[in-house]
């Protein structure tokens, strides 16, 4: 049944988009191009705004036009973005790549989870979702963590090499795509069409169910720590002076922790009771980055693997927990309104975190995150519970 190979498909997407050889030094690589820290962020700001802003008429289009037609689409606006950073320079052209590579994330957003739930759920496997999540965002994890060390070494000799060659590599993930067989019960059960029906989509989940308000509140808050944590890490290593060199490995060690801990999620959401496991999470992440607020040193290094080691847990576990409160015909759009959230709080809090990291120093932002983290995620908990004990 070609339809049981779409998971194994989406572990070689997976393991090709995350092939990051340019990430480890890509900051390093802005700011060689002129850019201020300032800017870099901005670029974020700008790269999770567009997703933002596309984000729920990509997952529409993803439910309506097909998931795998949204992918590979997606898959060829982030190669044409890269290809863009690899042949020019300057704040203003690396915003149209931006640009290009956030369509290509939000095209992507929603409908690679949609069509990976739908096939388990065709084969009668959709209890081991948490699982192959888990298993995916391992693998791409694990492959950045192997590109990392490669990107650290080609950077000693040049910035823009590892960034080239992310273009290049960039490029076979769009065969991949091709590739994917869309499921049937999503050809069966598509959305309604109408502009009108997406506004049914994000009210119903924004709104009316109140469980999955929470989690998609939740997921957003955790996202916006990920994140932050990704683009803050080599701006703390430069401030430690590490080495150049040092960079690769590393980026290489978070994701290889990351990695381990997303492999066995499932295993964590087995084990614990989930709504006491968020509380946890919660807690966990926001005084990991308190820690590292107070620890601007080497010691501080030691918090930013634990923030790590949770973004491995957390992701498939939300991930799963809005799909089982979710159908199939709506589960791109569902999963992009999540992205959405996230993305626009992640366009708003990145500039802030920027000028702060400028002005008053890095370990200000850490501070920030921390307070938002736990305000946050404190406030979601106790939604979630009020909601099951109203469902």
């Amino acid at each position: 049944m070609l339809l049981k190979h779409n998971i194994l498909k989406l572990y070689l997407l997976k393991g090709f988009l995350w092939f990051m050889v340019a990430m480890p030094i890509i900051v390093l690589f802005f700011q060689e191009n002129g850019l201020t820290l300032m800017e870099v962020m901005i670029l974020q700001s700008v790269y999770s705004l567009t997703v933002a802003i596309t984000e729920i008429p990509s997952g529409y289009l993803a439910d309506y036009f097909g998931r795998k037609n949204s992918i590979i689409l997606g898959t060829i606006f982030i190669f044409f973005g890269y290809l863009i950073f690899s042949n020019y320079s300057g704040f203003e052209i690396f915003i149209l790549a931006e640009f290009l590579v956030a369509i290509g994330g939000s095209l992507m957003s929603g409908a690679d989870s949609a069509i990976m739930y739908d096939t388990l759920l065709e084969i009668n496997q959709e209890k081991q979702y948490t699982k192959v999540e888990g298993k995916t965002y391992a693998i791409g994890n694990f492959s950045e963590a192997i590109a990392g060390l490669i990107g650290g070494f080609l950077a000693t000799s040049s910035l823009l090499l590892p960034v080239q060659i992310q273009a290049s590599i960039l490029f076979f993930c769009i065969p991949i795509a091709v590739s994917l067989v869309e499921p049937s019960l999503h050809k069966e059960n598509k959305i309604e069409k109408g502009f009108k029906s997406v506004l049914k989509v994000v009210k119903h989940s924004l709104f009316e169910n109140v469980k999955l308000r929470w989690l998609i509140i939740y997921s957003s808050i955790m996202g916006v720590a990920s994140l932050s944590a990704a683009w803050l890490a080599q701006p703390f290593f430069k401030s430690l002076d590490i080495p150049l060199f040092y960079y690769g490995i590393l980026w290489a060690a978070l994701n290889i922790t990351a990695g381990i801990s997303s492999y066995s999620s499932h295993k964590t959401e087995e084990k614990y009771n989930t709504n006491n496991l968020r509380s946890k999470l919660g807690l966990f992440m926001s005084i990991s980055f308190l820690m590292v607020y107070f620890l601007p040193n080497y010691f501080g290094l030691i918090f930013i693997f634990i923030i790590y080691y949770l973004r491995g847990v957390v992701t498939p576990l939300l991930k799963n927990q809005i799909n089982i409160n979710t159908t199939s015909n709506v589960r791109a759009t569902v999963m992009s309104v999540r992205s959405f959230v996230l993305r626009i709080s992640f366009a708003i809090v990145a500039p802030i975190l920027g000028y702060l990291a400028d002005n008053n120093g890095l370990e200000d932002s850490y501070l920030i995150l921390s307070v938002l983290i736990i305000c946050v995620s404190t406030i979601s908990v106790i939604g979630l519970k009020k909601g099951s004990v109203l469902s």
